[in-house]
């Protein structure tokens, strides 16, 4: 099977390209592939299928083998990828996802920008992450995020575990956030990703943290850093949509017989 490995600030995906959507990626072979050891090693799978609303659709699976509606990296690692193969020229197309059409606009190199839809602020909720016990913002950005503004350092918080959160508002699990504001509409963020565990970037969670400190501030537009332990993203939040831009590179390919 042939497959491409590609990051954005260290988010890292195993790139399947299928078209016909002939190759059967079960949940074990997923996980097979992730796995740092023994596999390719990644936090996700992206595959390469032919879609129905736009010419490509993004088949997204986190680490576990789980299903995904979204990834926001994944979403630029993936136009990327198209670009870089031909299969999309540079400039502005759209991207179906289970999440819905995302449009991303990228040149033949350098950064890629994606238009991750408006997020929908859901309410607050808390999150219980090692000894304590934090409050947070429930914010949909094609994926659940509970997005904790603290202020304490961010690696103060363990992440090492699945935070405890309320079953009944996240019955199929939630993306955690801690946050805390270091500059004018600055932020630094760690995550900890269902499915996944805790990672160097997450792109939707990235979206969810600008707009959670966005609220804080009480702005709730504009142009944000959002430092991850991975590098550093844009989010720029309208009136009408969130974009998020940042890097996104292609780095091996080859074969495997996983």
């Amino acid at each position: 099977m042939r497959f491409a490995k590609g990051h954005g600030t260290e988010n890292d995906f195993v790139i399947v390209p299928d078209p016909e959507g002939r190759i059967d990626l079960t949940p074990r072979r997923v996980a097979a592939l992730c796995n740092r050891y023994t596999g390719i090693g990644a936090d996700g799978v992206l595959r390469v299928v032919r879609g129905e609303d736009a010419e490509w659709f993004m088949d997204y699976r986190n680490a576990d083998g789980s299903v995904a509606e979204m990834c926001g990296n994944g979403l630029r690692v993936f136009a990327r990828y198209l670009v870089d193969h031909g299969l999309a020229a540079p400039g502005r197309f759209d991207v179906a996802t289970r999440a819905g059409l995302r449009t991303v606009e990228l040149g033949a190199t350098g950064h890629v920008t994606a238009d991750m839809g408006p997020a929908q602020v859901l309410g607050i909720s808390t999150a219980g992450i090692g000894d304590r016990r934090v409050p947070g913002l429930h914010v949909a950005t094609g994926n659940p995020h509970l997005a904790c503004v603290v202020e304490s350092p961010v690696e103060a918080f363990d992440l090492s575990r699945a935070p405890d959160v309320d079953a009944v508002r996240f019955p199929e699990g939630v993306n955690v956030e801690v946050i805390r504001m270091v500059g004018r509409r600055s932020v630094e963020m760690r995550v900890h990703e269902r499915g996944v565990g805790t990672t160097s970037s997450c792109g939707t969670g990235v979206v969810a943290s600008a707009v959670a400190a966005a609220q804080t501030e009480g702005e709730n537009r504009g142009e944000w850093e959002v430092r991850v332990p991975g590098g550093s993203l844009t989010v720029i939040l309208t009136a009408e949509s969130t974009y998020l831009r940042g890097p996104a590179v292609i780095i091996a390919e080859g074969e495997t017989c996983l």
